[in-house]
């Protein structure tokens, strides 16, 4: 199950990333995730953890933190905005008055460093130190405090504990200078990660600002303002020009432009007049529009979009995971080196110990650990925002990773490649029967099911008047079936689908077609009544989709569908993909997945959403098709594209291997550069002014590295 708390007076990202690991590393937790800016950890687990025991973790590691259960709405929000708004306030406010209390230390460290010989001259040596130590209670107060608190608790280990004994020590060697320097550019650093923290996290934090406000209720002929969360199947909805759409559903009256740019990342608007099917979240541009939601508020688009969205920074990647869990046996080891290097060399004759004690306090400095696990989750974080505007959403950061190993694709045809809208090119009666006796029995075979095809019947002929006892066959597996009863009480079976279906039906006049497009096989009552051809077409950018997706370096693309060979083949000639099976049952597909890879996690699936779930969980990366109302994409693909543009794809692999470069990128330069000035530490050649630099200039490095994912 999935909980959230609410962490109070939590505002360090190396701490956070503390308490996640030290959450996740407990059985029975499948993951926790922490979102600094709200300040809300978000838990999977089986209920093991209470909140007693959480509160006892965050505060071995950040001991002024408080841990409150959030009273949760459908989709995980907590109960009223107030609280997030306070914390953000009270977020800015702390981060104010930590910058003056900075600027007035550095003012003060500068001051006492320019006029020292007169200090010096006037107050002797011990008024100068005395001096000294006072800007460094007033730069190291926050450090020492929050070192203090955790000294006796298993997670004292920390980068408050190196920059503690580093520079208290360093005044133990009678250099004061060095000391302050220490906790001004750790504390001038961190402020400054946070800050580039803080506006790379909101890449994530902007999409959950797609939540409508309110939502306007037509009850007992007045308007009635009310959340979103309300809104049930069937009320009646007013929404003015300017406003977000609070809810899925059809409109009864009105016509404007909607833009669901905010959704979909599709920037022109689109028409909406009566009939037509809107969105949660999207924008009613220039008309009033009278909607009737088509159902409750938790099982609309933008609930299961803000569902995705919170989840997404839970789904730790591998990459994530290990850093981590590498910081947190990282820190004890450096401890451990510095004491060896401080002691050891002395005791063997090869030198002073004050001389090992500084280049011991040169190692811990240099070491700390910000600069990884704090760059790396925000390389991801920019990711995902940077699909979120393109209409992707990315279910986590194990998407990347999972996305970097694709070496193949494979598209689903209907509603995918094609554009899945159908228009019927030919009507085949059988002998004896009317053109309008076959349209009546296919349309109302065709009631139980929502495909393409069966929308386009549908459309087209209307089912007869009868009273509906509806049986759902083997829709979406080659046919369907529908039992009912007409008006005058005769009972009909009426039978739809494809050749092997109808065969499996015992229909056996049903033949194969030489035709281009789809064929559909109608029987009434075991009586063949002949066929039905309905036509797709290509989507306009689908060839361009393929070239982008070979130019990103994945050239293995191929197509899987339950159409026909013929209309498959020519599909797949005219798009240039390297293969197709075609004829395939839901099963099949997964079946022709194993085949054609033999490594199922190097290849992604992308699908329409409506009855390829096997295969998309199948699939090493599941991407649904326009899964805007799809609620089988929103639940088992790993990426969802909100529009209907296959060239999202490749904007998709374009994205992954840009994230996947940077955090490469922060991973070896802050490797590198600390293990260089390591080295040049333990030979003496770097000194405490050196390392200072190098750790808050790699760890700002790797911030400002990671902010750049937020655009790719």
């Amino acid at each position: 199950m999935t909980r959230r708390f609410k962490i109070e007076k939590l505002a360090c990202s190396g701490c956070a990333a503390m308490i996640e690991d030290n959450i996740s590393n407990i059985p029975g937790v499948e993951s926790a995730s922490i979102d600094l800016d709200r300040g809300v950890l978000t838990l999977v687990d089986d209920g093991v953890l209470s909140l007693d025991s959480i509160e006892s973790i965050t505060q071995s590691i950040e001991p002024d933190t408080h841990v409150r259960a959030m009273d949760n709405d459908c989709c995980g929000h907590e109960s009223g905005h107030d609280h997030d708004h306070d914390h953000g306030h009270d977020h800015g406010n702390e981060g104010r008055l930590e910058m003056w209390w900075i600027i007035a230390a550095v003012t003060a460290f500068a001051l006492t460093l320019i006029f020292g010989g007169a200090i010096k001259n006037a107050l002797g040596e011990n008024g100068l130190r005395a001096i000294y130590a006072a800007v460094y209670v007033a730069a190291a107060y926050p450090v020492l405090k929050s070192s203090a608190r955790t000294l006796f608790t298993r997670n004292f280990l920390n980068e408050f504990f190196l920059m503690s004994i580093a520079s208290l020590s360093a005044i133990a060697l009678d250099k004061f200078p060095e000391a302050i320097s220490v906790m001004l550019f750790y504390r001038i650093g961190e402020f400054l990660q946070e800050a580039a923290a803080s506006r790379s996290r909101k890449s994530i934090r902007s999409l959950l600002d797609q939540k409508p406000a309110i939502a306007r209720i037509i009850r007992d002929n007045s308007e009635i303002d009310l959340k979103p969360e309300d809104v049930k199947r069937g009320d009646i909805v007013i929404v003015r020009p300017g406003e977000k759409i609070p809810i899925d559903g059809f409109v009864r009256d009105g016509s404007s432009r909607v833009d669901t740019s905010s959704i979909t990342g599709e920037s022109k608007p689109v028409s909406a007049s009566s009939g037509a099917k809107v969105y949660g979240g999207s924008v009613n541009v220039d008309g009033l529009l009278t909607i009737e939601a088509s159902g409750d508020y938790k099982d609309s688009s933008i609930s299961k979009i803000m569902e995705m969205v919170e989840n997404a920074v839970a789904r730790k990647s591998p990459t994530e995971r290990f850093i981590t869990s590498f910081a947190r046996r990282y820190t004890p080891s450096i401890v451990a080196l510095a004491v060896l290097i401080a002691f050891l060399p002395p005791i063997l004759g090869m030198g002073t110990f004050s001389d090992w004690l500084y280049r011991a306090l040169v190692l811990m400095v240099i070491s700390c650990p910000c600069a990884l696990v704090i760059s790396i989750p925000l390389g991801y974080f920019g990711g995902i925002g940077a699909a979120s505007r393109r209409g992707i959403l990315v279910k986590g950061g194990s998407v990347f990773d999972a996305m970097q190993r694709v070496n193949k694709i494979f598209f689903d045809k209907t509603g995918t490649l094609t554009k899945g809208v159908f228009a019927i090119t030919e009507v085949n009666p059988a002998s004896g029967t009317t053109r309008e006796e076959l349209g009546s029995c296919a349309a109302a075979a065709e009631i139980v099911s929502n495909h393409p095809v069966a929308r386009s019947i549908k459309a087209e002929f209307q089912p007869p008047e009868h009273d509906v006892n509806s049986i759902r066959g083997r829709e979406g597996i080659g046919g369907v079936t529908a039992s009912f009863t007409e008006a005058d009480g005769k009972k009909v079976t009426a039978i739809a689908g494809n050749e092997a279906f109808m065969r499996s039906q015992g229909i056996s006049e049903a033949e194969i077609r030489d035709s281009m497009g789809t064929v559909v096989h109608v029987a009434r009552n075991g009586k063949y009544l002949g066929s039905i051809v309905v036509s797709d077409v290509i989507r306009p950018e689908s060839a361009e989709a393929i070239r982008q997706i070979r130019s990103n370096g994945i050239n293995d693309i191929y197509m899987l569908t339950g159409d026909r060979d013929k209309v498959a083949g020519n599909v797949a000639r005219d798009l240039a993909l390297s293969g197709y099976r075609a004829e395939l049952l839901p099963e099949d597909k997964v079946s022709a997945l194993s085949e054609l890879s033999p490594e199922p996690e190097r290849m992604a699936f992308v699908g329409d959403g409506v009855n390829d779930a096997p295969v998309l969980a199948a699939a090493g990366v599941g991407i649904a098709m326009g899964g805007l109302g799809a609620e089988a994409a929103v639940e088992i693909a790993d990426a969802v594209i909100l529009d209907d543009s296959p060239t999202r794809v490749s904007d998709l692999i374009r994205i992954t291997k840009f994230t996947h470069k940077v955090v490469r990128q922060n991973i070896a330069s802050a490797m590198g550069i600390k293990i260089l000035f390591i080295v040049l530490g333990i030979f003496g050649v770097a000194g405490l002014w050196e390392a200072i630099f190098a750790d808050v200039g790699v760890a700002l490095l790797a911030v400002l590295n990671a902010g750049r994912t937020i655009k790719a």
